[in-house]
């Protein structure tokens, strides 16, 4: 991004009751985590930042403060500062796990931020299950966080035929975990496919990019030890934070 587009986007709002270093921050890991600045893009000094914004050097110091508590930034000096490569996840695929577990494995601290919680009919949703169409389910909207950053937005079913005590459940925890405590129901295996999107609008708001950016559409179905389906699950991750793993055996070669 040039400089005089950067100053232009980073001007605070004065007029504003949020301090101008938060709004010169929030701005600034928009911008990072959107992709418009690149790692390793260097960033103005705090010197040259303030007088380009028309603010003090304390306030720039702590807008950038604000960074570099998110390891987003490294100094250089007198040469002002760079943009660090953001950090790049990447969970072994192969095993049925849920949110919480995988989080765990990489040494995360998993949370959730629950968006809707409803009872509800849907034909589609009926189809995929193979039940009737009066069936009831389930229908969570959560956004999973990993250590406070918002790493997927995802809207999951479940079939309350199968499952009746997930009507009472209050979404604290891993519902892999609640059904097995609560409902008897052990989660063996999963099918699920991974697609390249764009994040739609509200997927955008909850990563915070200044525009649509790319991200992973994950669809899973969930069945139970005797092959029932309990879970469909769409979840959107995002794409510069995810780098999944998959081992690969080498099978016999030929002759």
């Amino acid at each position: 991004m040039k400089s005089e587009n950067l100053i232009e986007q980073l001007a605070p709002d004065r007029k504003m009751a949020e301090p101008s270093y938060l709004q010169v921050a929030h701005k600034l890991t928009r911008l990072i985590e959107s992709g418009e600045i690149m790692a390793g893009q260097s960033l103005p000094s705090e010197r040259v930042l303030a007088e380009k914004l028309q603010l003090s050097r304390t306030t720039v110091r702590r807008a950038y403060d604000e960074l570099r508590a998110k390891d987003y930034l490294s100094t250089h000096g007198r040469f002002g500062v760079a943009v660090k490569a953001l950090p790049r996840l990447s969970p072994q695929l192969g095993r049925l796990k849920g949110f919480t577990e995988e989080m765990r494995e990489l040494g995360m601290m998993p949370s959730t931020r629950l968006l809707e919680r409803d009872i509800v009919t849907d034909r589609t949703i009926s189809s995929l299950f193979r039940r009737p169409t009066t069936a009831r389910f389930l229908r969570l909207v959560r956004v999973r966080l990993g250590d406070g950053t918002p790493l997927s937005r995802e809207v999951a079913w479940y079939d309350l035929t199968a499952a009746p005590e997930l009507s009472d459940w209050d979404v604290v925890g891993s519902a892999y975990q609640y059904l097995y405590d609560y409902c008897g129901i052990s989660l063996t295996h999963g099918e699920q496919t991974i697609e390249a999107v764009m994040s739609s609008d509200a997927e955008t708001e909850v990563f915070e990019f200044a525009r649509p950016g790319p991200c992973l559409l994950m669809k899973r179905k969930t069945y139970s030890a005797f092959g029932q389906m309990i879970e469909y699950v769409e979840g959107t991750f995002r794409g510069d934070a995810y780098a999944y793993r998959l081992t690969l055996n080498l099978g016999s070669l030929p002759l």
